[in-house]
């Protein structure tokens, strides 16, 4: 059964709104040390106070001013008076049967905004290791044809802050801090002292349309002396915006994955239309050229399987010849609908035989577990202004199945 908690207060227990102050939960040193100078601190305190204030947010995950013990209360106070240390705000929050967990978050509005945006993202537990998927847009600007968010209108890019707190706030909710009470997760947990140990940009939105934001994010969240998830633990999704592939490896250093889902161009036009500005032949020339590809840091090339459209295996043997010289792994992903979908998900004997082409071609290609599909949470599922809760469901039942699968 999926569980469903309901994080909004009733609108009559709503407080009244107030001067908005900006979180310093997720901001870079840089960005902390204005906030320092802003609430007063003495220039020559300000790199020591940024340090303490770093580690306070970044090692130990405090929400309190409060919890600052090693900072003077005149400090704090002056800091309080201007910041929150919030997080995204839970409107609700989805466990599936699997244990994946979804957030609808909603973001403070910025000063053009008429509303609030929301956006999502998901946790997904293994046994050894737990993989945090976020959002870098609100919405996104593509329009694949197979992908729920594509269908859903670009709002705006992220802050670097709001690509943070998501980290952060998935730690709050699963006690990845230390010392932090962890929930009842019925096994349902990794069984590591880390809880989250991989993040993948593979939410809602382009990331690379996002570059600075995101790049500014990364930073933060693999910064040694702090939350510290290595470089090797981060994957940039992209579905092929050329010129910026090889800078984000050059600036970044982290992993990438390619959308690429289709082996020719006229079919990769329909399911990916970035296709059309930049070709898989520009793609795969970057892919090549990216800074320290090579066997032990391969690209990761995502295939979504759908029936009848990309599956055949004429469609493996293409996929192999495309990839000739390109240290890569093959994900295949079964395909996850999501309501008013066109596509299904091709048959499971289809996949094991496309899967066994390309590994005899020394292609490693796991096929990709599906998972939080009865939350909307699973691939190409993301969705936000689509999981608009019914009243039933904010009462506590479950979705109608119909819903995910």
């Amino acid at each position: 059964m999926t569980l469903v908690l309901d994080h909004t207060p009733p609108r009559e227990t709503q407080a009244p709104a107030t001067a908005f102050r900006p979180t310093l939960a997720g901001m870079s040193r840089a960005r902390l040390a204005e906030a320092m100078a802003a609430a007063g601190v003495p220039q020559k305190q300000v790199r020591m106070r940024v340090v303490q204030l770093w580690r306070w947010l970044y090692i130990s995950g405090a929400t309190s001013f409060d919890q600052m013990t090693d900072i003077s209360k005149e400090t704090r106070q002056a800091l309080e008076a201007l910041y929150t240390l919030d997080r995204p705000e839970i409107v609700a929050e989805q466990v599936s049967v699997d244990g994946t967990r979804k957030w609808l978050l909603r973001l403070p509005k910025l000063g053009h905004e008429a509303r609030a945006p929301e956006i999502e993202a998901v946790y997904i537990p293994e046994s050894a290791r737990g993989t945090l998927c976020i959002s870098s847009q609100v919405g996104c600007t593509l329009t694949c044809s197979f992908c729920h968010t594509g269908t859903q209108r670009l709002v705006r890019n992220l802050t670097a802050a709001e690509i943070v707190g998501q980290v952060l706030l998935a730690r709050d909710r699963i006690g990845d801090w230390p010392g932090a009470e962890r929930p009842n997760d019925k096994g349902l947990l990794p069984d590591a002292d880390r809880k989250i140990t991989n993040v993948v940009l593979m939410g809602m939105g382009e990331p690379l349309y996002n570059f600075d934001n995101v790049a500014e994010a990364m930073d933060i969240v693999s910064d040694g002396e702090g939350i510290s998830l290595s470089k090797r633990r981060i994957t940039l999704s992209t579905s092929g915006v050329v010129p910026e592939i090889g800078r984000w490896g050059e600036l970044s250093g982290t992993m990438l994955a390619i959308s690429l889902h289709a082996v020719r161009d006229e079919l990769r036009d329909e399911l990916v239309p970035i296709n059309k500005k930049y070709p898989i032949k520009q793609l795969l020339d970057a892919c090549r050229n990216y800074p320290g590809v090579s066997n032990a840091k391969r690209i990761t090339f995502e295939y979504v399987m759908l029936k009848g459209v990309n599956d055949s295996p004429a469609d493996a043997k293409a996929l192999v010849r495309l990839l000739a010289g390109i240290p890569a792994k093959i994900n295949l992903i079964p395909f996850n609908p999501w309501p008013g979908s066109k596509y299904e998900c091709s048959d499971w004997e289809t996949i094991e035989h496309f899967a066994d082409i390309v590994n005899k071609a020394g292609y490693a290609s796991p096929v990709r577990t599906p998972r939080g599909r009865d939350i909307l949470a699973a691939c190409g599922q993301l969705k936000s202004e689509s999981v608009k809760l019914r009243a039933r469901d904010r009462q506590g039942d479950a979705p109608s199945p119909a819903a995910g699968d």
